[in-house]
């Protein structure tokens, strides 16, 4: 959702984008126009990502299509065999390559039982991301952590929020009766995939706090995943509301009144800067984008990390503090009108022509 919002970006600052990604279906098509020409490779499914294709090897190709038409800069968005491809075909071009580090694959490892994998994954991301001209990272702390790591030439280019689909007038009253929830109870809410490396036992067991205080409290999960089945047998109370997107994504933000994010495993985390931009009084861990973006007690409660006792404490004790509840949700909502996608825009625009001229620079 982050490139798809930067490549919009881009188009409509009149640069011209060339997409490449894996065909997601058979029948798919490219799209083509003036701004955005897309290019479909071979892929095959991501294991336990239903829906998702991981991107084959394609060197060659995208050598010959480069070779044709060679692009100003490369910007490498996964690590995978199709990135590779990517920056060996870039490199051997002498194409000025920049790359993105979104997600902690190393970190998945642990909850996939393939922990023993953590530290071999870890070289590889370190040894892809050097060979490029800069790497983005989306906070600063994600950035020193990776420094210390011997990751090098870093960039922070953050995220930011569309504040006109997210936002409090949205929030729908018959969307609420419709999840059980009564006039004065407080609804909690989950947003992501439904998955192990989410940490949702520390969300439902935060949700089970709340409801020893508040016996008519509701739990909405919005996201789908390999944990949703488990889930809906053990736990009936909670209401699974699947995959939603657009105005209908909004809506489930805005009718809530507590957000819940326990993840330990996030870069970012845009769904926090999302419940943000909806009102929603944020419970998270002190990193990533709550720890960027939200102040503990004045616009959301931020758990020390990895203490998971504390979060559900802290969630228990917004339960039945309602003028609490209010005053950070007003004033998350006033933070995140701050986060501007066109600074974001600006930064990467910025990072890309810094890339440019410096490998126009080393050839002199």
């Amino acid at each position: 959702m982050t490139l798809a919002r930067i490549v919009n970006g881009l188009q409509k600052r009149n640069h011209r984008v060339q997409l490449i990604r894996p065909r997601q279906h058979a029948t798919e098509t490219p799209a083509h126009d003036v701004h955005l020409e897309e290019v479909l490779s071979r892929g095959v499914p991501i294991p336990r990502y239903q829906g998702l294709r991981i991107g084959l090897p394609a060197k060659q190709a995208l050598f010959r299509l480069w070779s044709l038409k060679r692009p100003d800069v490369v910007h490498i968005a996964t690590e995978g065999p199709l990135g590779w491809s990517a920056l060996a075909a870039a490199l051997k071009l002498k194409l000025p390559v920049s790359t993105g580090f979104h997600t902690n694959f190393h970190s998945y490892s642990q909850h996939y039982g393939v922990g023993f994998l953590s530290k071999p994954i870890a070289f590889y991301l370190r040894k892809f991301h050097n060979r490029a001209h800069a790497t983005l990272v989306p906070t600063d702390d994600l950035c020193r952590e990776l420094a210390i790591q011997g990751f090098e030439n870093l960039r922070v280019v953050s995220r930011g929020v569309d504040t006109r689909l997210f936002s409090p007038a949205r929030r729908d009253p018959q969307l609420r009766r419709d999840w059980g929830a009564t006039d004065g109870a407080a609804v909690a809410l989950y947003v992501g995939r439904l998955a192990p490396e989410k940490n949702l036992k520390v969300v439902v067991g935060a949700f089970a706090g709340m409801r020893t205080r508040v016996p008519l409290a509701r739990l909405v999960m919005v996201g789908d995943g390999p944990e949703r089945a488990a889930l809906a047998a053990s736990h009936p109370e909670i209401v699974f509301a699947g995959t939603r997107t657009g105005e209908d994504l909004a809506a489930h933000y805005a009718s809530a009144d507590i957000f819940l994010f326990a993840s330990l495993t996030e870069t970012f985390g845009n769904v926090t800067l999302e419940a943000m931009a909806s009102g929603l009084a944020v419970v998270a861990y002190d990193y990533a984008a709550a720890q960027q973006y939200l102040a503990h007690e004045r616009s959301g409660l931020l758990a020390p990390f990895d203490d998971g006792e504390a979060f559900v404490g802290l969630a228990t004790a917004l339960a039945v503090d309602p003028a609490r509840a209010a005053s950070l949700r007003l004033q998350a909502r006033a933070s995140a009108e701050r986060i501007d996608w066109d600074n974001v825009f600006d930064n990467f625009e910025a990072v890309l022509r810094d890339v440019i001229e410096r490998q126009v620079t080393s050839r002199v």
